[in-house]
């Protein structure tokens, strides 16, 4: 996995390029976390070239969401593949995450 990080208006967005998996989800983790620290109102993680999530890569968006809610801030999930959405409705994820249709709909206020 690599990633893209990019400040999008008062949004920082981060776009997984490939897997998200145990081997790179701290690496995310800590990234993500990071950029927290800044302050920005608003995380959005773009999912339009993310290729598998495993179980680990799940833990670590719901930690992530965790402490970005404790920090007073919002995130947002853009653009899921249809698997990944049917993952997060089998488990009930759909409903703990604000998700987007689309990038652009995840940037809107």
């Amino acid at each position: 996995m690599s990633f893209v990080k990019r400040n999008v208006g008062r949004a920082v967005v981060f776009e997984i390029q490939g897997q998200l998996i145990v081997g790179n989800r701290q690496e995310f983790k800590r990234e993500v976390l990071l950029a927290l620290q800044v302050g920005p109102p608003r995380i959005v993680i773009d999912f339009s070239r993310t290729t598998f999530i495993d179980s680990s890569g799940l833990g670590a968006l719901i930690t992530i969401s965790k402490e970005i809610h404790a920090a007073g801030s919002d995130l947002r999930l853009a653009a899921l593949s249809d698997e990944l959405h049917g993952l997060l409705a089998l488990t009930r994820l759909d409903t703990f995450f604000r998700i987007a249709h689309d990038l652009e709909e995840a940037l809107e206020d």
